[in-house]
């Protein structure tokens, strides 16, 4: 390339800069698409079911109509369960997990919140695929879950 008649060089050749554009194309896809991943499974949990409520919207019902029901055992224990969750994604674990001990807790029209129905609900709320990582978990802190491994199958 010449600029007021003389040879001007770059230090990095062509092909360089294209193979570092390149890399950043496919990085930034990479990206776009791992959190597209997460609002598309969001935007399922948003749309409503036969019933005409959404999964969200069960949650927070649950969560509303059980409120009463938690003592402070119950909720330190919750607290404990979801403990190894990263931070980023602990509230939304909590939540969901707290809506499934509510949902339990209301459908035995039990006067509290027991540490029975947060593992039941611990279990019930946590996918399948998780499981090693919750056993793992609850054998570290020496919580008893014997009766509890039918759920776990």
């Amino acid at each position: 390339m010449r600029y007021n008649n003389r040879e001007v060089t770059f230090p990095v050749s062509n092909s360089m800069f294209m193979w570092f554009i390149m890399f950043w194309v496919f990085v930034l896809l990479f990206f776009m698409s791992v959190g597209g991943y997460f609002m598309f499974r969001k935007f399922f949990k948003v749309l409503p079911r036969a019933d005409g409520k959404s999964k969200l919207d069960w949650q927070n019902y649950y969560v509303e109509t059980s409120r009463h029901l938690w003592t402070d055992d119950a909720k330190a224990f919750l607290d404990q369960l979801v403990s190894p969750v990263p931070t980023a994604f602990r509230d939304i674990a909590k939540h969901s997990i707290a809506a499934k001990i509510g949902q339990l807790a209301l459908e035995e029209k039990a006067p509290e919140v027991t540490r029975d129905h947060c593992l039941r609900g611990y279990i019930l709320a946590t996918p399948r695929r998780d499981y090693k990582s919750l056993t793992s978990f609850l054998d570290k802190n020496n919580i008893d879950y014997s009766s509890y491994k039918h759920l776990l199958q």
